[in-house]
């Protein structure tokens, strides 16, 4: 059963805010990352503490401050939209599911992935600048 929207809809808007487009249906993310043409982020967004303090915060800064940025910002709410968020999975394998994570994508490809053991007991600063770093070769 997925998570009540009046939980997720302030994380969900977070996102948002800086330029995020939510998928929610799998149409919609197979129509989005199935366009093989520039770069593409996909965030898996999540209820959780990780995502709270150090996901979301991460990737917000990392979008911001970025000198490159990817063309396309993309994200699936894991807990909410669970068929959207199956659909986006086949799009990260071979990497297991994980919420938190982050798909950085460019001509189709993906390129970048950060699981949420990476993204655990890092800061907000540490995501963002793993993500700039990313946005830097491939962008």
């Amino acid at each position: 059963m997925p998570y009540p929207e009046m939980l997720v809809a302030p994380m969900r808007a977070q996102l948002e805010e800086v330029g995020f487009k939510s998928l929610m249906t799998p149409s919609e993310v197979e129509t989005a990352l199935n366009d093989k043409n520039g770069t593409k982020l996909l965030v898996f967004n999540s209820v959780c503490g990780c995502a709270a303090g150090t996901a979301r915060p991460g990737v917000m800064k990392a979008v911001k401050d970025a000198a490159k940025k990817p063309e396309s910002l993309l994200t699936v709410f894991a807990g909410q939209e669970t068929e959207a968020v199956a659909k986006a999975r086949e799009f990260t394998a071979p990497y297991p599911p994980s919420s938190p994570s982050i798909a950085l994508y460019k001509n189709g490809e993906l390129v970048h992935f950060i699981e949420r053991h990476m993204i655990e007991g890092r800061s907000a600063e540490m995501i963002a600048a793993n993500l700039q770093a990313a946005f830097d070769e491939f962008c």
